[in-house]
């Protein structure tokens, strides 16, 4: 069992109710996509593609499944419209299993090496500082070691959310006064972290993803900075996107990779948006594994993202 396997008892009702909206939103669009049909015909996919697109799948994930789905009618010569929604099910699942291969429900800490440093990216206002605390949260409730680490220094707010994140959780912050050098701030969390023996460490950073040069070199000196007391460090660098902005956080996505090497995403506010597509997307376009999938308000439900979970819940399969 996984780090994260004791949480959550309760996560496919979980999950099923923080995409109820896209999965509302998905279904209507499909049942008026097929009105009037009994076989998947070419009018049928055409209008199939214009749902998935307009679910901010994208693009180019929609014709990759559009093209699968032709693919099997082909084979199969007659395919009912009753059966779109598994087709559709299954290829989905197939083509993210294909492109990200990464199983995060068995995901553990290194055992080599302690502390496992994440550093946390993301424009301001996608939850990140939220994401930051749920995390904490998670990690301790496992037993873990957390120190957090205030280095989005340019706002008060975030200096201030960090620290009530951490009260909350019962994790110590470590923070310097506003204006301060976030390097600075990152080297003090990771020198009291090694020096305590905590297991885990989170850094926040400011997200001024719109001075792209500033951004990559502040990210650039905090990460040297952090080698200099743990070699490794960071361990991940976790990129935050709200997902209710649709394809305004693949792009985040994007602009975020260019500037610096994301190795994992969390996509939050799931719950409040029909664009929960956009995750199929993210997950396949980027070639960056998709972590966590935030599904509502309680520090539980930030998810460990299951990909066949998630596209069963999506397209209401029920096991």
């Amino acid at each position: 069992m996984g780090l994260f396997g004791l949480f959550n008892r309760d996560k496919k009702e979980t999950l099923d109710k923080g995409l109820e909206k896209t999965k509302q939103s998905v279904f209507s669009k499909i049942a008026r996509a097929v009105a009037g049909k009994s076989k998947v015909d070419d009018d049928v996919l055409d209008n199939l593609e214009e749902v998935l697109i307009t679910s901010d799948v994208g693009v180019d994930t929609t014709l990759k499944i559009i093209r699968r789905i032709e693919e099997r009618v082909a084979r199969d010569k007659y395919v009912s419209v009753s059966e779109l929604n598994s087709i559709l099910r299954d290829e989905t699942a197939s083509l993210l299993a294909e492109n990200n291969s990464v199983d995060n429900e068995d995901w553990n800490l290194p055992s080599d090496h302690t502390p496992y440093v994440i550093l946390v990216v993301g424009v301001n206002g996608v939850g990140k500082t939220t994401t930051i605390g749920k995390l904490a949260y998670q990690f301790k409730s496992a037993g873990k070691k957390v120190y957090l680490g205030a280095a989005d220094t340019f706002r008060a707010a975030a200096v201030e959310q960090l620290t009530i994140w951490g009260e909350r959780v019962g994790v110590p912050v470590i923070k310097q006064q506003m204006g301060a050098d976030p390097a600075s701030v990152a080297f003090d969390t990771l020198s009291s972290a090694k020096a305590n023996g905590a297991d885990v460490v989170l850094i926040d950073t400011a997200g001024r993803l719109h001075n792209k040069v500033g951004l990559m070199n502040e990210l650039k000196k905090i990460k040297d900075v952090m080698k200099k007391v743990i070699p490794q460090a960071p361990d991940e660098v976790l990129l935050v996107l709200d997902g209710s902005t649709g394809q305004n956080a693949f792009e985040q996505a994007k602009q975020f990779s260019a500037v610096t090497h994301i190795t994992s995403l969390a996509i939050t506010k799931l719950d409040g948006t029909a664009k929960g597509g956009v995750v199929i997307g993210i997950s396949d376009q980027l070639k960056v594994p998709v972590k966590y999938i935030g599904l509502g308000e309680r520090m539980e439900d930030l998810q460990l993202f299951n990909k066949k979970q998630f596209v069963d819940s999506l397209f209401n399969i029920e096991k």
